[in-house]
């Protein structure tokens, strides 16, 4: 396709700038990013930010972030930043790390849902820096899904839903991470998460101390995200032992199923359909992959989707969030 621009070996800084220019003008660009794709525009132009809205069909009352090249251009965009909101800054960007500050009025009401707070992010993919930095404006670019699928971090699960809707598609490969930043505002001094990601809350703590974990203040804790087109289930708790006596329970009642385990436990569930999404000693590794395992089991045919929990702890917070959220909360605690 002609709007293709291929970096995965590397790029022209001419090729940044024309993509550049395409952003600054408003229009619609997809991208990677280290944790997923984006799809992303001139997060200060705000009929351009309808038209990333209007694509992804997201509810308008679910806030954008921007991306940004550093913190002089979050100076820009937002007001009495804290010290500690600084050295949360100072100390998580570049990366997996999206911070809520109060917001200055050149953010458009449309990319925060007209709250007075708006989340900023500094990636770690130069090229996206690159994009930043030529266009001269923050973007905003959320997940390139189609709101409440699952996040993309692969090009070849974004081209059937996007190529035909969108300006232009920059292939950078599969991402680092795989899982969506962290996302923190400081309430009344003290760090609260209000979705996990890659950046733990042991991490945080180290910086800031205390630390809340606080989805309840999201702006968009009561959407309904990642869910797969099929039913599923999660089975988790403290004993292994009831964990796998309750999966297999259930896998014998329904014919057509399919278990998400890990490699230590395959041997749990011979004879039965399982995939593993990699070992739980490197929840680092399954992050990477967890979605494009997934998006490749929602085009099969099972009837249903049985999931393993995780010990919540650390990474395994992040990822028990999302393994919630594609169930739609739909688990047994054993």
């Amino acid at each position: 396709m002609e709007k293709y621009l291929n970096i995965k070996n590397g790029y022209k800084k001419e090729d940044a700038k024309k993509v550049a220019n395409l952003i600054k003008e408003g229009k619609v660009v997809i991208f990677p990013t280290e944790t997923v794709y984006g799809i992303g525009t001139n997060g200060l132009d705000e009929n351009a930010v309808k038209k990333v809205f209007e694509i992804k069909k997201r509810n308008f009352k679910n806030p954008i972030n921007l991306l940004v090249n550093g913190i002089p251009m979050v100076e820009k965009l937002a007001k009495d930043i804290t010290p500690l909101e600084y050295k949360l800054m100072e100390t998580f960007f570049p990366g997996p790390f999206t911070i809520i500050l109060n917001k200055k009025e050149i953010v458009p009401d449309i990319v925060t849902a007209s709250l007075d707070c708006v989340g900023v992010r500094m990636s770690s993919n130069q090229f996206v820096n690159d994009l930043i930095t030529l266009s001269d404006c923050p973007i905003a670019a959320p997940s390139a899904n189609i709101s409440g699928h699952l996040s993309k971090t692969n090009l070849d699960d974004i081209f059937d839903e996007f190529s035909n809707s969108v300006d232009y598609i920059v292939d950078g490969g599969k991402c680092e991470f795989g899982i969506e930043s962290t996302v923190v505002r400081v309430i009344d001094g003290i760090p609260n998460i209000l979705r996990p990601g890659f950046i733990t809350k042991e991490q945080i703590e180290k910086v800031a101390g205390k630390v809340i974990f606080n989805a309840s203040s999201s702006p968009s804790s009561n959407l309904k995200h990642y869910q797969l087109d099929k039913k599923t289930i999660l089975v988790f708790g403290k004993n292994k032992e009831k964990v796998i006596e309750k999966i297999n329970e259930i896998y014998s009642k329904k014919t057509n199923s399919i278990i998400v385990s890990f490699d230590e436990d395959l041997k749990y569930f011979e004879g039965k359909n399982v995939i593993s999404l990699g070992s739980y000693n490197n929840l680092v590794d399954i992050s990477k992959i967890v979605f494009s395992k997934l998006e490749s089991l929602e085009k099969q045919n099972y009837d249903l989707i049985i999931f393993e929990g995780l010990e919540e702890k650390g990474l395994g917070i992040t990822l028990m969030d999302r393994f919630k959220k594609i169930c739609n909360n739909n688990s047994i605690k054993v």
